[in-house]
């Protein structure tokens, strides 16, 4: 009987989440540089014998060699470029962060095997800064889900209406119209952010560090709820990892200050 070869292939990736299959196998999905998000089965990495079990854990960034299968892949070798995993779940900050930022990469890239080279290096990126410790996990986190909504094609307006473009320095938030708006366009029910809460999302948006990390704990808490609520919007159901994040790093409140020099 005839079988349709296998070829094989290699590409790196990020393991955004695993499952059990079998007694000793396991699914992961892995975001990759150049073929997406691919769910492939490695045989017996649940065995305490497993060459590559810990390699494909999530948070890992791994170099992957899989062979194409009918409705899964497999995946026949692994080796580690990095481990995100230790320094991040000894966090706990930077654990639920990070547990947002790969529950994210993996409801943004529905279609499996749709390359998405941006959103794979905002991932890669995210990760080592929560790893790091470069910034507070959180303002890492609302970065990243502001970026990764730009390259979805949903990057928010902050300076000109949403809807009819005017430019100026618009007072009202509107998640369904997609960010700021100006009096004549304000839906009933619109938020009116501070600011500097603005300044905030725009500083995170443009990897402005300094302008974002002098900002202020209740600027970082309203705009880490409009950032979660324009997500939801998008995404049409709740992130189960959002409502965990931990925010304890964010400053002492203390009276609020531009965030323009």
């Amino acid at each position: 009987m005839s079988t349709t070869p296998r070829s094989l292939y290699r590409d790196e990736g990020v393991v955004l989440r695993t499952q059990k299959l079998g007694e000793a196998d396991r699914i992961v999905t892995v975001l990759t540089r150049r073929h997406g998000k691919v769910r492939a089965v490695a045989k017996g990495v649940r065995r305490t014998k497993s060459k590559f079990g810990a390699r494909l854990e999530p948070f890992s960034h791994v170099d992957l060699q899989l062979y194409t299968g009918r409705n899964l892949d497999i995946v026949s070798q692994a080796e580690s470029i990095r481990s995100y995993g230790p320094p991040i779940v000894g966090d706990y900050p930077a654990y639920t962060a990070g547990s947002a930022v790969l529950e994210t990469a993996d409801r943004l890239t529905a279609e499996e095997r749709e390359p998405s080279l941006r959103l794979f290096l905002l991932v890669v990126g995210a990760l080592r800064a929560l790893a790091e410790r470069a910034h507070p996990a959180g303002l890492v986190l609302d970065a990243f889900l502001l970026r990764a909504m730009s390259v979805a094609g949903w990057e928010p307006a902050l300076s000109a209406c949403a809807r009819c473009g005017e430019e100026g320095s618009h007072r009202h938030f509107s998640v369904p119209a997609g960010g700021m708006v100006c009096p004549a366009c304000r839906p009933p029910g619109s938020a009116t952010p501070g600011p500097v809460t603005v300044e905030l999302l725009d500083a995170l948006l443009t990897g402005d560090w300094a302008r974002a990390e002098a900002s202020q704990a209740g600027t970082r808490r309203e705009g880490s709820g409009l950032v979660a609520a324009l997500l939801q919007w998008h995404l049409e159901r709740g992130l189960r990892s959002l409502p965990l994040v931990d925010r304890a790093d964010s400053p002492v409140p203390r009276p609020e200050a531009s965030l323009r020099p």
